[in-house]
Order: C-alpha cells, then structure tokens, then sequence
C-alpha cells in the first residue's frame, strides 16, 4: 500500500495514531489510556465498511427468492495498513518493537487479567476528522520487508482490521427496564410451532413457550404472515422476564 512520509518538523501535519484503552465496563464508553502505537507514516487510505444482517427462508415451492428480514446493523470496521521503518536508526522502538504492541493489543490486559472479563485492549484510531472509530483489534498481520545483514528485520508493514464496540448495550438487566432486541419470524405456509422452537432452540418442546408468549391459542391453525416473536433463549428460562416479554408482544399487536 503506498504511504505518505511524515515530516517531523512541520507544524501543521497531523500524524495518525492508535491509542491504547483499557476495556470500559459500560459499552462504547473506554476506560483510560494505556499506550499508542504511533504510525511512523501516515496512510495514503484507508477502508471503512458498515454492512447489515438479513435473513432468508428458503421455500422450495417459490418461484422467486424469499423475502428478507432484517437482522439488525452489524458492527462497522476498519482496516489500514502500517508501515515501519528503521534503516535511518532514529532511535526509540525497533520494528519488531512495533511490531510486537500490536500483536500484545489482542491480548488482555494486565487490569482486565485480575476482573472476572479478561479483555484485550480497545482501540481508538485517532487522524484528523477521523477520530471517532473507538474499537478493538480483530486482527494483526506482519510483512518483514527488509532486513540488515545480521537479520534484524528494518521495514515491515502491517494489516491492521479494527472492528467498533457498540455505544447501544446488548443484554441489560431486566430490572432496569430494558430487554435485548429480539427476533421475530414471520409465519409462511407449513411452519409449525414444534419447528420453529427445535430450529431456533433446539428442542421441539419449547412449543408451548412460544405459544404462550404470542398469545397463540390453537397452534394446529397458523396463520401465514403473522409475526412469532422468538425471545433469547435465557429469557425462556426465566419466568419473571417472560412476564415482560409477554406484555411487550401485546403491546405490540395494539
């Protein structure tokens, strides 16, 4: 990938950075700096992509595709390419030094190690405008590119993919008023309740749940088109939230 060497000496550049973070115990929100990796050469680009889940029922009757349900967003990432050079010998950290913090950012931290979530660092991509990708390191791949005659590697260049960390909370306690998004399946022709519980939870018998949760009185006589709503499987299990599933699954149908 071509890169763009900074020139130290002028004011005006910015250099583009990776911050080290300690894992936030509340999503998207960090804890406090650990370290950085500094880019010793800003990128010349970058890609960030955003995508969404959907799912399709395959029909083998259907003359055309199936509908698509949407899933929800997935996570957003960004990958970028570093580049390490010491064949000038200025001096602080090696290539392999470099080289090895962003290895050690995929592994958890020295605080996180003493919590019951051990957890890699979260990263904060910090160049310009673009400062808001808080995130962490999904993967790390090293070229060594150049070598003195001992063999001590003197350029490498390195793929970095970083994927965000979500600001919205997933599970939340059922007490605080807030439940995870669930999934709903709309009902087409041959669908039964037995089906759909063994398909989503691995047991036929969690008809009856499912049953109870939609308010479905005679599930021998599914409509096609109408919505099932699937809560999680721990949900299943806990009779005071599937109280507040079913109010929520009635207060959806008004």
């Amino acid at each position: 990938m071509p890169v763009t060497k900074t020139d130290t000496t002028s004011a005006s550049l910015t250099h583009a950075v990776l911050e080290l973070l300690e894992p936030g115990k509340t999503p998207g929100v960090p804890g406090g700096p650990i370290g950085s990796i500094e880019f010793q050469m800003n990128p010349k680009e970058l890609t960030m992509a955003k995508s969404a889940s959907w799912k399709t029922e395959k029909q083998k009757k259907a003359s055309s595709a199936p509908p698509a349900t949407y899933q929800g967003p997935e996570a957003q990432k960004l990958s970028v390419e570093m580049f390490f050079d010491d064949t000038q010998g200025s001096g602080g950290d090696s290539v392999v030094q470099r080289v090895e913090k962003l290895f050690q950012a995929c592994a958890p931290t020295k605080d996180s190690k003493r919590s019951d979530t051990p957890s890699a660092p979260w990263v904060r991509f910090k160049w310009g405008v673009l400062s808001g990708f808080v995130g962490y390191i999904k993967s790390v791949s090293a070229k060594y590119t150049l070598f003195s005659p001992t063999g001590t590697p003197l350029r490498a260049v390195c793929a970095v993919a970083l994927e965000e960390i979500a600001e919205e909370p997933g599970k939340q306690n059922p007490t605080s008023g807030g439940l995870r998004p669930r999934r709903v399946h709309t009902l087409k022709e041959g669908d039964t309740l037995a089906g759909i519980a063994y398909r989503e939870y691995g047991s036929a018998a969690m008809w009856r749940v499912l049953a109870d949760v939609n308010g479905i009185d005679d599930p021998m006589r599914l409509v096609p088109g109408r919505p099932v709503f699937l809560p999680a499987a721990d949900e299943l299990v806990r009779p005071a939230t599937l109280v507040v599933v079913r109010k929520e699954v009635a207060n959806a149908g008004r």
